[in-house]
């Protein structure tokens, strides 16, 4: 995936192994937390904007396929791209790989809401937020 932004590049560490020697699914998650913290803030969605104007974006799906298991030492990366942006909703993709064979490790697609944190409820997204959130939508569908 030439075109998708690189958003997370890090190693595997041996805590985050567990008892059966490979990455933890917890893990998993949390790399692909932070790559999700990346695209945003590539399309506008920064913590100065969520904090100064009382906003939050919340995960209310994730589905996860594993393909192949790392261990302690693999470095890995995510490859990030958009699905579908809409007014109050931005669906995403991510690809985990093995950064030295290129293998993909993992894949995630994720669908984030936009809210209002005082009124705990969905706002629609500046529209510039969702202009550049289409710019990174790809027609490659995750293979989930």
């Amino acid at each position: 995936m030439p075109d998708w932004d690189v958003t997370y590049r890090g190693t595997v560490y041996p805590w985050h192994c567990d008892h059966m020697g490979h990455m933890n699914v917890m893990w998993y998650v949390g790399k692909f937390d932070e790559a999700t913290w990346q695209l945003f803030s590539a399309i506008g969605i920064t913590p100065a904007y969520l904090r100064s104007r009382q906003r939050g974006m919340v995960a209310v799906e994730q589905q996860i396929a594993y393909r192949r298991e790392v261990h302690a030492g693999d470095v890995v990366l995510v490859r990030s791209a958009v699905l579908e942006a809409k007014s109050k909703v931005v669906r995403l993709c991510h690809q985990m790989e093995n950064a030295v064979t290129g293998d993909v490790v993992a894949v995630t697609v994720i669908t984030g809401v936009h809210i209002d944190t005082k009124a705990r409820k969905s706002c629609p997204l500046p529209e510039e937020f969702i202009a550049a959130a289409r710019t990174r939508i790809t027609d490659c569908p995750p293979e989930i």
